[in-house]
């Protein structure tokens, strides 16, 4: 399958993805199970799937995390609450988010069908090398209409996840490095203001500037160079191409009836900002 079909359905997945984190009803569910903070539930909810593995896999599976993040609340957030229960109350709430943005049009025909044709996708894939998206694939897909394509939406931004990490590696571009160039890719300056990395010690952020600089990807005055554009790119389209695998399972019919079901259940989330 082309990579540009992945793109295009990465653009139509990723609103009914973004509700777990600027929706508030998986924020409710983490912290009536006794979560401390946001990110205590985050790391237990997400990394559920993998198993009660130490706190360095989940950093290597995570990839863009800062080091010793993932310490902070792995193994500490699973003795407070045991990972599926996590995961269950972050599922429930993530799809509850959904159902109340979606009012009449989660009970429609065209979300089940959508459903239907996402889970098809998210578990075709092959799981080598793919180990978030593999801890996925081992779970129930569960069967109700809304909690299923949020499931199957998220089982395939992991899939993708997985891929966007080669490409960074491919590439020599290491977590916080990507946040750089993402940040400047969105037009944010200075990119070490970026939310997800501007609590980073500033010695640690002037090293990461000073290696993109060395590299040529960013210039002086810590914007992309020609070379960084490049990268950048090159990056995203590798991802793309690496996404492509699922969309396999569905014929070129059912490829845009999905688009066609999925674009008034991602302009009603994206109107309401996903809150």
């Amino acid at each position: 399958m082309p990579a540009t079909t992945a793109r295009r359905l990465f653009a139509l997945l990723e609103p009914i993805c973004l509700v777990t984190y600027f929706a508030d009803e998986a924020g409710e569910e983490m912290a009536a199970l006794g979560h401390r903070t946001y990110w205590d539930g985050y790391f237990a909810a997400r990394a559920a799937p993998l198993g009660r593995v130490p706190a360095q896999v989940v950093h290597a599976a995570f990839y863009s995390f800062a080091e010793g993040e993932a310490a902070r609340h792995i193994p500490s957030a699973w003795e407070t609450v045991p990972p599926q229960t996590s995961f269950d109350a972050w599922r429930r709430g993530s799809a509850a988010s959904v159902r109340r943005i979606l009012g009449a049009l989660a009970g429609s025909p065209g979300l089940a069908r959508a459903a239907d044709l996402v889970t098809r996708a998210a578990t075709s894939a092959p799981t080598e090398g793919r180990v978030l998206y593999a801890g996925w694939r081992a779970l129930p897909v569960p069967d109700e209409p809304v909690t299923r394509l949020w499931h199957s939406a998220t089982m395939l931004r992991e899939h993708r996840g997985d891929g966007h990490v080669t490409a960074l590696l491919a590439h020599g571009v290491g977590g916080t490095e990507a946040h750089v160039l993402s940040a400047i890719d969105m037009g944010i300056h200075p990119p070490e203001s970026f939310g997800r990395i501007h609590h980073l010690p500033a010695r640690r952020l002037a090293e990461v500037m000073a290696g993109l600089r060395g590299r040529g990807l960013v210039d002086a005055d810590g914007r992309s160079t020609d070379a960084g554009r490049e990268t950048t790119r090159s990056i995203e389209a590798l991802t793309d191409e690496l996404a492509a695998p699922p969309y396999d399972a569905l014929s070129a019919v059912e490829l845009a009836e999905l688009e066609a079901e999925l674009e008034p259940l991602v302009a009603r989330l994206v109107a309401a900002g996903s809150r």
